[in-house]
């Protein structure tokens, strides 16, 4: 795999995204609460103004980490802790949040329906980056969603420079890639998205910093590119400044607001 490509190569949009990490209720069967979330939960989003896009980012039910083992990084991703889900929503700018109070309202009321915990991660305008990555006609076949823990004493400038300056380029340099998106997060705060009766428990020890969605082919492309050199290389640069890499296959990746239109059917 070539990582001749260098970081000026890249044609790359920036964003206004936040991620809210979701868990479904367990005393009801997992799939009714994956079905109410991509039903009736995603038509209250949808139609929240200001929208630039909204996708959900369904995992699979077994993901006990993609990431290759590596030494004092915790790759093997905690039961207790594994997201069932995850909801990218995309922003005009801003002042968005302002007009969508009152949708926002009533997604605060609908999520003990489905969800047990909820958390938002979100990082200032223009921190969430997507990278063109695919050639002309390719389609973005199966995906994986990781999640960076900063590791203690590293740096936050140090860590964001080195996802935008090495991270990125190595990946998208292996050519095994038709999507990658980026996001690094501000510090967590529970009162952005402080739900009631659902758990917004997350210890210091826990937060996340940074995200990626990596979209490729097929089974067999994916299955390759965590074996490959350019992860192992990839884990050793990254062992001084993350703690944890916990790599989560995707079963789904919905779109139900593209380029601020509400569509009438999600698309895959």
């Amino acid at each position: 795999m070539s990582t001749s490509l260098s970081a000026t190569a890249l044609d790359v949009k920036k964003h206004f995204t936040s991620s809210i990490l979701l868990w479904v209720r367990t005393d009801q069967p997992r799939q009714t609460g994956m079905d109410h979330w991509k039903g009736p939960h995603s038509k209250i989003i949808s139609a929240t103004p200001g929208l630039e896009e909204y996708r959900q980012i369904h995992l699979a039910e077994h993901n006990p980490g993609r990431w290759p083992v590596t030494d004092g990084v915790e790759t093997s991703i905690p039961v207790d802790r594994k997201i069932d889900g995850v909801a990218e929503v995309t922003l005009h700018s801003a002042l968005s949040p302002l007009q969508g109070r009152k949708q926002t309202q009533l997604a605060y009321q609908d999520e003990i329906n489905v969800f047990r915990r909820t958390l938002l991660y979100t990082g200032p305008p223009n921190s969430s980056r997507w990278y063109d990555v695919a050639g002309p006609g390719e389609t973005v076949g199966p995906r994986a969603l990781i999640y960076l823990r900063r590791r203690d004493g590293a740096g936050a400038g140090e860590f964001r420079r080195f996802i935008k300056r090495q991270l990125v380029p190595a990946l998208a340099g292996t050519t095994s890639l038709r999507e990658l998106r980026t996001q690094t997060f501000l510090p967590w705060i529970e009162k952005l998205w402080d739900t009631p009766n659902v758990a917004h428990d997350n210890p210091d020890d826990q937060h996340f910093h940074a995200s990626l969605i990596l979209g490729f082919t097929d089974t067999a492309a994916r299955d390759a590119f965590f074996t490959s050199n350019v992860i192992a290389e990839l884990s050793h640069q990254l062992t001084p400044l993350a703690s944890a890499i916990h790599a989560y296959d995707v079963t789904a990746a919905l779109t139900y607001v593209k380029n601020g239109d509400i569509l009438p059917r999600y698309q895959q």
